[in-house]
């Protein structure tokens, strides 16, 4: 539960922090703006008050026309048309004037605008796909919460229905033997070879059946049995109220306290041959154990004056994996001697073959003196004789051909008793 409020606050500061940089993008695009509507604003202002310069230059040269025809209006008669002329040749000069300058500060201002026309357009885009960005991550965010909503209620469901199942004592039972076994398997150890389940074992009064005895290697047992008591610690899980809670806690230690009992007065130690003088007390979660010493903090030790060893997961696994070793340190030791005894009856027929060899290397030497000798006495006593035929006129058709002794004599075979060695 913690964990899904760590990604709830998660969750809301990326959403925060986005639409804090949506709000600050939209303020810059606002400001932008103003300034563009001041300036347009600013621009108009001038272009009406040149018109009204204008306007007010018309009025002006009217009044003095007016003006110059009543203080001499004989004069202004005469030279009416010529000073008009150099009065509108003056006036079309400054209005050209004036226009070629209102067209350069227009075309700078055009220029000044531009890049922040292009910055406003560019902004706009930017908040337009920021807008459909954040539409579209609202819309998978709110899929997503929808989502791990209907998990976290699917978890609470299945969660509710584990817990009224562990709420039924058989069912404990079969969880904790069946972890017990996964455990062993775990720890390299081998069923029906290394360790046993359920084997009965008849005493004087009843036939008792512990979960699980392991063989060791020096031919002794450990008797192991399973106890699931999580009644109270269940109840205790599903209080809010504090001091409920730790009542219900209380009940658990005592719980786990009668258990040890209960298994200490079964005393398997004594009903076993080569049993150590201790059972061991398997509780299927260190959370249980756990729980139950903070309530109980004299629990371990009085277990231990009980015959009575507590192991969590944890703490039997390291011991299984302990006599997982134990078994195959002897097997390598048994394998050794099997090796060492396996080399000495190689070692002895090797020898046996290595003298076969010898005979018939020596045999082999005997054949080809003999050989030899033979040839010998072919070419003494019958090639003389034989050549004689030839000269007297016999026609063959084969000729004798040359025989050569043999002059290669066998390899010695090598003695196993290297000199080096030695």
């Amino acid at each position: 539960m913690i964990e899904l409020k760590d990604f709830f606050l998660i969750l809301g500061g990326a959403v925060v922090g986005f639409l804090v940089c949506y709000a600050i993008m939209l303020r810059i695009h606002l400001t932008l703006k103003k300034n563009l509507i001041a300036h347009e604003t600013r621009q108009a202002l001038e272009k009406e008050l040149e018109e009204k310069s204008k306007a007010d230059e018309g009025a002006m040269m009217q009044n003095f026309r007016d003006s110059f025809s009543a203080l001499s209006s004989q004069a202004l008669r005469e030279n009416n048309e010529e000073f008009l002329k150099l009065a509108r040749e003056n006036f079309s000069k400054q209005q050209n004037t004036a226009e070629s300058r209102l067209n350069e500060k227009e075309k700078s201002f055009d220029e000044m605008v531009k890049p922040i026309k292009d910055i406003l357009k560019q902004t706009e885009e930017q908040l337009k796909k920021l807008e459909a960005d954040r539409q579209r991550t609202y819309g998978s965010i709110s899929q997503y919460l929808q989502n791990m909503t209907e998990t976290q209620h699917q978890l609470q469901s299945e969660t509710r229905n584990l817990v009224q199942a562990l709420r039924r004592p058989e069912v404990r039972g079969q969880w904790g033997e069946l972890t017990l076994k996964r455990l062993a398997e775990l720890a390299g150890l081998v069923e029906h070879c290394d360790f046993y389940e359920q084997e009965s074992l008849s005493a004087a009064e009843s036939t008792m059946r512990p979960d699980m005895v392991i063989r060791m290697p020096d031919q002794r047992d450990i008797v192991v049995d399973a106890k699931t008591p999580l009644d109270a610690y269940l109840s205790a899980t599903e209080q809010r109220n504090e001091a409920e809670r730790k009542n219900h806690l209380t009940r658990h230690a005592r719980q786990v306290r009668n258990r040890v009992k209960e298994l200490s007065k079964k005393a398997y130690w004594s009903q076993f041959k080569n049993t150590p003088d201790f059972v061991v007390l398997f509780i299927p979660g260190d959370q249980f154990l756990s729980a139950a010493l903070q309530q109980d903090q004299s629990l371990l030790e009085d277990a231990l004056a009980q015959h009575v060893i507590l192991a969590t997961p944890t703490s039997l696994v390291a011991l299984l994996r302990a006599i997982a070793f134990g078994w195959r340190q002897q097997a390598s030791t048994e394998n050794a001697e099997a090796i060492r005894k396996l080399g000495e009856e190689m070692y002895s027929r090797l020898a046996t073959f290595v003298e076969h060899i010898s005979k018939i290397g020596a045999s082999l030497d005997k054949s080809v003196e003999h050989y030899n000798k033979a040839i010998g006495s072919l070419e003494r006593q019958v090639f003389p004789n034989a050549r004689k035929f030839k000269s007297l006129g016999i026609e063959t058709r084969k000729s004798m051909p040359e025989i050569e002794p043999i002059d290669k004599s066998t390899r010695k075979p090598t003695s196993l008793v290297n000199s080096k060695d030695e």
